[in-house]
C-alpha cells in the first residue's frame, strides 16, 4: 500500500538514496555525502517541503517543493523542482500521487500556482498534461549562470 508523508530528518538516509539516484538520472556524478548535506540543510532550515512515498516501508519516491512569490499578483507560488520514483516502482501511480500531493500542498497554503519545468524529451509530460498541468506557451524562460 502506498503512503506519502512529509519527510523529516529521520528520513534522511532513505531520502539521500533516492535523491542521489535522481541526480544520477540527470547525468550528475553520484555524491551521497553532498546529497545528504544538501537535503539536511533544506529540511533543517525549512527551505523546502519534501514528500516521500513508501510502499510497505520501502522509500520509493519523493518530490521537493520550494516557495516562490509573484510580485505582479502579490501571491505565493510553489516550484515542484524534483520528482523521482525508483525505476522498479514506476508505472504504479506513485509519480501521479506525488504530483497530486504537491497540488494539495499548494491549495492548503493558498498558492497561486504550482509550477515545474522539465526537459523537452521527458516522457512524463503526458502524465503532467493528463493531471491538468498546462504547458506555458505565453512566456519564455531564460537563465544566467556565473560559470
Amino acid at each position: 500500500m502506498l503512503s506519502i508523508r512529509v519527510a523529516t530528518i529521520d528520513d534522511l538516509e532513505d531520502l539521500t538514496r533516492l535523491f542521489d539516484a535522481y541526480r544520477v538520472f540527470y547525468e550528475k556524478s553520484s555524491d551521497m555525502i553532498a546529497a545528504k548535506s544538501f537535503l539536511q540543510k533544506r529540511i533543517s532550515n525549512n527551505e523546502s517541503i519534501i514528500y516521500i512515498a513508501f510502499i510497505e516501508n520501502n522509500a520509493v519516491g519523493f518530490t521537493q517543493i520550494y516557495p516562490l512569490f509573484s510580485s505582479v499578483s502579490m501571491q505565493r507560488m510553489f516550484l515542484l523542482n524534483d520528482l523521482y520514483v525508483d525505476p522498479q516502482y514506476r508505472g504504479k501511480g506513485i509519480g501521479e500521487a506525488l504530483l497530486n500531493q504537491g497540488k494539495q500542498y499548494t491549495i492548503e497554503n493558498n498558492g497561486k500556482s504550482l509550477i515545474l519545468e522539465t526537459a523537452t524529451d521527458n516522457p512524463a509530460q503526458h502524465l503532467y498534461e493528463r493531471l491538468g498541468w498546462t504547458k506555458d506557451t505565453e512566456y519564455l524562460h531564460y537563465s544566467w549562470s556565473p560559470e
